[in-house]
């Protein structure tokens, strides 16, 4: 088998990497280790910045975001005894959209499967050789048989545990692993807000999200290797209610059939360079956040809109330098995201530390209530310009 470029992982950054190489004329073929069903339906983010947006509608990818997703002006700050509204609309002029990973899927499927593209679903035994040089990627199909795709580059789209990530020499690696989780939860009852509410509490944060308007996404903070099995329903929606502010100015937490319960270990990654020879990183596969900034997917797309740029160039035109800045392109944008990433995390989740109590009381009432803290919390939050 022989292509311009092998796309290890079909998620959205693999997925939507070969869209735009499409569009700019150069051809791929994508290997998931997972089937199509599984990849579809796995539960991720929700939050898409004002500026994936942009680039997905740019892509022909943004109809059902538009007719189906929901925006939102901003998100509540909130801590016992007072919620606060922060526009991020009226603050930088950029809002967010909320719309499931699962939802981008979908749309990345239905495309791809109309432009024709060759994807290998359920391989197994994958592995990348010669990157610099001669780059080719073996692996065993669904069928059993043991095939060789022999590519210009290779675009590490994987995620955390896959092959491409390890291909890299000596990278620099910096990492944080949170004394805490999220303790997730779906749940068929519809929002109890219009806009996302992220809760400081003495007992731990709390964050009501929602993925429709009749499917709401909830998260509580409990420590590492908490069991999901170990929480009663009716325990999870007390403490949630408690932690929200059910009863704070006449609010109401609304509670309902709970479907899927998970744990979530939270931690900040950064492998660099994100590129060696012929081989690129993108996604989870060079960087993962804690999910309190919602900048994991807008990450992987940001660094998708970057890394395609730079193949149809060097491809089609024989023009390195995109290819050439790529990682430290890339980087840029991973280390302000994942610094505001690690800012609200740290200034949401308690410690137990009555001094450091105070000190994210202090920083909660400083950001809501000054225009250049809100700002500032918007600006990141709804997302900087792809390429900052």
């Amino acid at each position: 088998m022989r292509t311009q470029v092998a796309i290890i992982g079909a998620g959205p950054a693999g997925l939507l990497l070969s869209h735009l190489l499409a569009q700019g004329g150069v051809e791929s073929v994508v290997l998931e280790t997972r089937s199509e069903e599984y990849v579809a339906a796995r539960i991720r983010a929700g939050i898409l910045e004002h500026s994936s947006v942009e680039l997905l509608e740019a892509a022909g990818l943004g109809a059902r975001i538009r007719a189906e997703g929901d925006e939102h002006r901003g998100i509540y700050l909130q801590w016992p005894g007072e919620r606060h509204h922060l526009d991020f609309v009226d603050l930088t002029g950029r809002s967010v959209w909320v719309y499931g990973q699962t939802e981008v899927q979908k749309d990345l499927i239905a495309a791809r499967r109309a432009g024709g593209q060759e994807i290998h679903y359920e391989v197994s035994d994958v592995a990348l050789h010669d990157v610099e040089l001669s780059p080719h990627v073996t692996f065993t199909g669904k069928d059993g048989a043991t095939r060789r795709l022999d590519a210009m580059v290779i675009a590490g789209c994987d995620g955390s545990f896959g092959p491409s990530r390890s291909a890299v020499p000596s990278p620099t690696v910096h990492e944080k692993v949170y004394p805490y989780s999220w303790f997730g939860i779906l749940a068929d009852v519809a929002p109890s807000t219009d806009e996302l509410i992220y809760a400081w509490h003495p007992d731990g944060f709390a964050l009501h999200s929602m993925r429709s308007a009749s499917v709401s996404r909830l998260y509580l903070q409990v420590p590492n290797g908490t069991d999901p099995r170990s929480w009663s329903d009716d325990r999870i929606w007390d403490e949630l209610s408690k932690r929200l502010g059910h009863g704070q100015n006449g609010w109401k937490l609304t509670p309902g059939p709970i479907t899927d319960k998970s744990v979530l270990p939270m931690r900040s990654y950064v492998q660099t360079p994100m590129r060696h020879g012929n081989l690129y990183l993108a996604g989870d596969a060079a960087h993962i956040v804690p999910p309190t900034g919602a900048k994991g997917l807008n990450l992987a797309i940001a660094d998708v809109a970057l890394l395609s740029r730079a193949l149809i160039a060097t491809i089609k035109d024989n023009d390195p330098r995109y290819a050439d800045a790529y990682s430290g392109d890339a980087q840029r944008r991973v280390w302000r995201c994942t610094h505001f990433s690690w800012w609200m995390t740290t200034m949401l989740h308690t410690s137990g530390d009555p001094f450091d109590a105070e000190l994210q009381l202090s920083q909660l009432r400083w950001v809501a209530g000054s225009r250049a803290g809100a700002t500032g919390l918007a600006e990141n939050y709804a997302g900087l310009p792809i390429g900052y």
